[in-house]
């Protein structure tokens, strides 16, 4: 005998009823709400991870620059203490026994920024200060005002 089940009494419907609706709804929208500050955190902690990179290039190929430049592999200017005048001298490279040296494939874009303009110091400026003497690249840094994730300034990295 077959036994059959017949529609379900009591006016109830299978699917969901106004207020589970409005309860999914609202779960949902926080769920959301909630990513959308992770999302942006981590853009940001990826910027910051560009410009710390960006900032290590630039120094090691100065660096890389200034030791070729004590070893006398090329001529410097002598108020130059054996520092790039530029960035850009960094790139073009320098004549070393006939061949071109190259210390940096190219100028990066400040990730804070947007541009490939950075801040420069020479070794005879003050190691606070945000005016560039011009004499030689010592050292680079962001020009951005903005503010790190750990609370530091990204000019002073």
């Amino acid at each position: 005998m077959m036994r059959q089940h017949g529609g379900r009494t009591g006016g109830s419907e299978a699917g969901l009823t106004l207020v589970e609706l409005i309860v999914t709804v609202a779960i949902l929208a926080l769920v959301a709400g909630a990513a959308v500050p992770v999302a942006r955190f981590q853009v940001k902690r990826e910027k910051e991870h560009e410009l710390r990179y960006d900032l290590w290039q630039m120094r090691e190929a100065i660096d890389r620059y200034k030791d070729a430049a004590d070893r006398n592999a090329f001529i410097t200017k002598v108020d130059s203490q054996g520092y790039p005048p530029d960035l850009q001298t960094l790139v073009d490279g320098v004549d070393v026994q006939g061949k071109k040296v190259r210390f940096l494939r190219r100028i990066p874009v400040d990730p804070m920024t947007g541009k490939a303009e950075w801040g420069l110091r020479s070794m005879q400026d003050d190691p606070t200060s945000d005016s560039f003497g011009g004499q030689n690249v010592f050292d680079v840094y962001s020009k951005s005002d903005g503010t790190a994730l750990d609370g530091t300034k990204y000019k002073d990295w």
